[in-house]
């Protein structure tokens, strides 16, 4: 019996789908998709190159961002696989296992990410609130320090997730409503009592983008509490324009993401598409446009840039 049963957990497959189209229509969102992701891979890369052969960038703030590429270049890498074989070559299926190793991994990169934004929003904070003793503070084996905390952190956190999953079996129509796996969506697959997982899964947006989110505020009231006491105009103005990239990357991360945890939450099943573009959303628009906004409000990262193709 034991034996029936562990042949059936391991042959357990899921049916992953993409947006509702047909034609023309399903023709264009695999074009956009497949471009966004080129973009993302050759932007993100492209900023870790830059910061690498720059020595004039090996200061906290870029240092920083390198870190923030290369999370979203992770993220980008985890999920093309299956939508891009969902919308390109139709291949919906995923095994339990692979399924469990990128929910994994997503959650593992988001959770690492919210970190870089509330240490770079830390940053920013420390850049403006005590800019004589910014360079003191932010030292790189510091730095080096903050982003192992970070990725430890989320290891901690999420590894639990795919154990808990691993668990269960799998007797229901398994049809995810994405071209990717996340935890609720598999959790729900399950023929078992979910409990422990809805708890779990509720503790870990709570104990990483909503207690990062809530630190991240205060920092700019703080920030912000700082800047109106600048005297000069200019300075203040000066001074809040160098958090126009991260305040972007902040949106662009958390709105998505507490969209989709309050529809999820109280909305269930009444906006099935509306989750699905902001489940697209939240994985697809911070990795291509956080080395946009960053390349564009950054003016060293600017003239790097330009004095690179202008050869």
């Amino acid at each position: 019996m034991l034996a029936v049963n562990d042949t059936k957990f391991k042959s357990v497959i899921f049916l992953l789908t993409g947006l509702p189209s047909h034609g023309d229509a399903h023709l264009w969102i695999s074009i956009l998709i497949f471009y966004i992701y080129v973009i993302s891979i050759v932007g993100n890369t492209f900023i870790l190159f830059i910061v690498k052969t720059d020595p004039s960038l090996h200061e906290p703030m870029y240092i920083f961002l390198s870190m923030l590429a290369i999370t979203d270049l992770s993220l980008s890498l985890s999920t093309m696989p299956t939508i891009l074989g969902v919308y390109l070559f139709n291949s919906r299926e995923i095994s339990l296992n692979a399924c469990l190793a990128q929910l994994f991994f997503i959650h593992l990169l988001q959770c690492i990410e919210s970190s870089l934004l509330l240490l770079m929003a830390f940053d920013r904070f420390i850049a403006i609130h005590n800019p004589l003793r910014y360079a003191s503070i932010l030292t790189l084996p510091r730095i080096a320090k903050m982003g192992l905390v970070a990725a430890v952190r989320a290891m901690v956190i999420i590894l639990p997730l795919p154990i808990l999953l691993k668990r269960f079996q799998y007797c229901r129509l398994n049809v995810l409503s994405h071209s990717y796996c996340l935890h609720r969506q598999v959790m729900t697959m399950a023929c078992s009592d979910i409990t422990v997982n809805i708890i779990y899964g509720l503790f870990t947006k709570l104990s990483t983008m909503g207690l990062d989110s809530l630190v991240i505020f205060l920092s700019y009231v703080m920030i912000l509490k700082t800047v109106l006491s600048i005297a000069s105009h200019e300075e203040c103005l000066r001074a809040l324009n160098t958090c126009v990239s991260h305040l972007c990357a902040i949106l662009l991360f958390y709105i998505p993401e507490i969209s989709l945890t309050v529809i999820q939450s109280f909305g269930k099943d009444s906006y099935p598409l509306l989750l699905i573009l902001l489940g697209y959303t939240s994985m697809l628009l911070p990795p291509l446009i956080n080395p946009i906004v960053y390349s564009i409000k950054s003016k060293q990262l600017r003239l790097r840039i330009i004095k690179l193709f202008t050869k």
